[in-house]
């Protein structure tokens, strides 16, 4: 199916380039823990997934330490790194043109919902959603099924014509998938084409504009 009426955008890797951001503010935390790491391509692994699983997958936290991470990542991205970002080149058209088509615009994000609307008012681009879905502070919420079937419940139009989830990383592909709807794995962002081809995506595109052909 093409043409949808809903389409869910992951955030981090597929509106905006959030590169620096992200693993600057992992590798402050990290340094609590006297762990240095100098090379942010290191932790681009931290990009998409929940931060707790993240710091335990990676670094072999126990569950109070990752959390404790979480709030000194937090430290650093609160007032610096969510503005150390950048919006995809094409992402305001996109979304501007599917708007003006009668399309429902919807974030699913894993980073929590007041972050979430911070960079999007930032970068000029929380005009074009009717809602914006991601974790709680307290660390719920954070599994992209529960996101993305939150944002489900949010729907006040009809969705004859079905809905779909935008993503770059697995856990976008694995939430649609348990919400038994379609997906588009796209691959500039920071999920690999091995990663993406094994959560078997509805499609696979590799440019903004592939989005726009499948949506419309």
């Amino acid at each position: 199916m093409t043409g949808y009426d809903v389409a869910l955008f992951d955030l981090d890797g597929t509106l905006t380039d959030s590169k620096i951001g992200i693993t600057k503010s992992v590798q402050y935390a990290l340094s609590k823990f006297n762990i240095r790491e100098d090379n942010l391509d290191n932790l681009e692994s931290f990009i998409g997934p929940p931060l707790s699983e993240s710091f335990q997958k990676h670094y072999g936290f126990e569950l109070t330490q990752a959390q404790d991470a979480v709030d000194f990542y937090r430290e650093y991205f609160s007032t610096s790194g969510m503005y150390e970002n950048a919006v995809y080149p094409g992402i305001p058209d996109l979304l501007a043109g599917l708007k003006s088509k009668g399309k429902e615009l919807i974030v699913a994000t894993s980073k929590p919902t007041v972050f979430a609307n911070q960079i999007l008012n930032a970068f000029n681009l929380h005009q074009h959603f009717t809602a914006v879905v991601g974790s709680h502070l307290d660390g719920t919420r954070t599994s992209k099924t529960e996101i993305i079937a939150h944002a489900l419940s949010t729907l006040d139009k009809s969705t004859e014509n079905g809905v779909v989830m935008i993503g770059d990383r697995e856990h976008d592909i694995i939430g649609a998938q348990g919400n038994a709807i379609d997906s588009i794995a796209v691959t500039y962002g920071y999920g690999s084409l091995l990663e993406l081809q094994r959560a078997n995506p509805t499609y696979l595109v590799h440019a903004v504009e592939d989005i726009g052909a499948l949506t419309s």
